[in-house]
C-alpha cells in the first residue's frame, strides 16, 4: 500500500489551499482521476444513450467492429459496447457497496480501538486478526456458490465485509498517534464524549488518509468482483466485465480470433484499478510535501 505521511492537526484553510495547488498540477493525480471520470460518465449515461438489452441475441453473430456495432458482436449476436457499458454501471456500483462498506466497518473499529485502548484495543485487535488470516476468496467462493440468486449488491456487500481488516489496522495506528495530542486533551478536559472526540477532532486531521484508504478498497472491491465473475460465481442476472470476461472464455473468443470480445472489458478493469493507484499515488505527494514535485 503506498505510504502515507504522518497525519497533522487540523490543517489550516491555507494548508488545504496549498494542497489544492499542488493537486491541480500533479500529473499523477489528474491522469488518474481523469481516466476514472471518463469511464464512470460512460457507465452511468452509456445505458441511457444506447438503448437495447445486452443479452438480448441479435442477427449477426461474431461481428467485428463497425458503424452499426463498435465493439462487434459475441457468437450468439449481441452487441459488446452494450454490454460493456452496463458492464462498467456494474463494476462501480460493486466498487462503491464494497469499498464503502469496508472503508465504514474499518473506520469504525479503527477510530475506537485506537481512541479507547485497554481491553476495548484488544478485543477489536483480536476480531481484526481473526478477519484477517481467513481466506478471504474461498470464504466469497463457498458463500456465493451456495446462493441461489447473486445480485450486484450482495456481492458487494459480502467483498465489503471481508475486506475492512487491513484498513482497521492502518487507522488504529494513526488514531493511536493523534490521540495523545493537545487539541484532542482539550477536547476530553471540556467534556466532549468519545463519538464527538473522534468526529469531530480526529477524522477531520485524517481526512487526506481515510479518502486514500477508500480508493484502495474500491480498487480492491472491483478486483475481488471481476476474479469472481471470471470463475462463474458472479451475479445471475445483468451484466458485468467479469462476467464478459468470463463468457468470452467459455465459449472461447481468443480460439476463434473475436478479441473484440474480450479485450474492451479487460483492459476497463486494468485501467480502473491502474487509474486508481496511480492518482493514490499523486494523492500521497500532494499530502506529503516531502513528495511534491515543485
Amino acid at each position: 500500500m503506498t505510504t502515507i505521511q504522518e497525519v497533522a492537526p487540523r490543517e489550516p484553510a491555507g494548508v488545504r489551499r496549498e494542497a489544492l495547488y499542488f493537486a491541480v498540477r500533479n500529473g499523477k493525480l489528474m491522469a488518474g482521476f481523469g481516466i476514472v471520470l471518463v469511464l464512470l460518465l460512460l457507465g452511468l449515461f452509456g445505458p441511457l444513450l444506447f438503448a437495447g438489452v445486452p443479452n438480448d441475441y441479435g442477427t449477426r453473430p461474431m461481428s467485428p467492429p463497425s458503424g452499426e456495432h463498435w465493439f462487434g458482436t459475441t457468437t450468439f449476436g449481441q452487441d459488446v459496447f452494450l454490454q460493456f457499458v452496463h458492464g462498467l454501471r456494474s463494476t462501480f456500483v460493486v466498487g462503491v457497496i464494497g469499498g464503502g462498506i469496508a472503508a465504514v466497518i474499518g473506520m469504525v473499529v479503527g477510530f475506537v480501538a485506537g481512541y479507547r485502548g485497554g481491553i476495548v484495543d484488544e478485543v477489536l485487535n483480536m476480531l481484526t486478526n481473526v478477519i484477517l488470516v481467513i481466506p478471504t476468496l474461498a470464504v466469497l467462493l463457498i458463500v456465493n456458490a451456495y446462493l441461489g440468486i447473486r445480485s450486484v449488491a450482495v456481492q458487494g456487500l459480502f467483498i465489503g465485509l471481508t475486506q475492512w481488516p487491513w484498513a482497521a489496522r492502518a487507522i488504529r495506528a494513526q488514531t493511536f498517534s493523534l490521540r495523545t495530542r493537545e487539541f484532542v486533551d482539550l477536547a476530553r478536559m471540556s467534556g466532549s464524549g468519545t463519538s464527538k472526540i473522534i468526529a469531530k477532532e480526529i477524522a477531520p486531521n485524517m481526512s487526506s488518509y481515510l479518502f486514500m484508504t477508500f480508493i484502495l478498497l474500491f480498487g480492491g472491491s472491483v478486483l475481488i468482483a471481476s476474479s469472481l465473475d471470471f470463475i462463474g460465481l458472479g451475479p445471475t442476472e445483468g451484466v458485468s466485465l467479469g462476467l464478459m470476461l468470463q463468457n468470452a472464455n467459455q465459449w472461447s473468443a481468443l480460439q476463434l480470433g473475436m478479441w473484440w470480445w474480450f479485450v474492451p472489458p479487460g483492459a476497463a478493469i486494468t485501467a480502473i484499478v491502474g487509474a486508481l493507484y496511480v492518482a493514490n499515488v499523486g494523492l500521497d505527494e500532494v499530502f506529503n510535501p516531502k513528495l511534491r514535485e515543485t
